[in-house]
C-alpha cells in the first residue's frame, strides 16, 4: 500500500472517516473547507488507501521555532479501528521522516493526548521521546 497526498477534494473527503476517529468534534459540513484552508497554510494530508477508503491518514506541516528550528509538526495521525495493528501508522510516520530528511530537517514533533497509550507506544518504538508537556488555555 502506497502513501498518497490528498491533493483533490475527493482525496480529502476519503480521509473523513479516519480523521473523524481521531477528531470526533469535527462536523462533516465544515470538514472539507477547513482542510482546504489548512492546506493553503502549509498543512499536508497524506493517506494509505485500502479498497477505496483511507485506512490511515497523517496531517503535518513545516514549522520553525526558536527552541528547535525548522521541523515537521504532525497534527494528526489516525488509523481506522479495522486496520490497526497492520503497520499503517508506522508507515505514515516513516513517510514524514523521509520527507523531513530529504529537506534537511533534523526534528519531527507532535503532541498526543495523555490517554492515547497505543499511540505513545508507536511513537516510542519509532524513536520519539517525551520532551515536554503541552498546555492549553481556552479563551471565552
Amino acid at each position: 500500500m502506497e502513501v498518497k497526498i490528498a491533493a483533490t477534494d475527493e482525496d480529502i473527503l476519503k480521509c473523513w472517516d479516519v480523521l473523524k476517529e481521531l477528531r470526533p468534534h469535527l462536523e462533516k459540513e465544515t470538514y472539507l473547507p477547513l482542510v482546504k484552508d489548512m492546506i493553503s497554510e502549509g498543512y499536508t494530508l497524506a493517506f494509505i488507501e485500502d479498497n477505496g477508503i483511507a485506512a490511515a491518514a497523517i496531517g503535518f506541516r513545516y514549522l520553525q521555532f526558536l527552541f528547535v528550528g525548522k521541523h515537521f509538526y504532525i497534527d494528526d495521525l489516525s488509523t481506522l479501528p479495522s486496520h490497526r495493528g497492520k503497520g499503517l501508522g508506522g508507515k505514515l510516520l516513516d513517510f514524514v521522516k523521509d520527507k523531513a530528511a530529504a529537506l534537511g530537517y533534523k526534528v519531527i514533533t507532535l503532541d498526543s493526548g495523555h490517554h492515547r497509550n497505543d499511540a505513545h507506544r508507536l511513537y516510542l518504538n519509532k524513536g520519539f521521546t517525551i520532551s515536554s508537556h503541552h498546555f492549553t488555555k481556552k479563551i471565552n
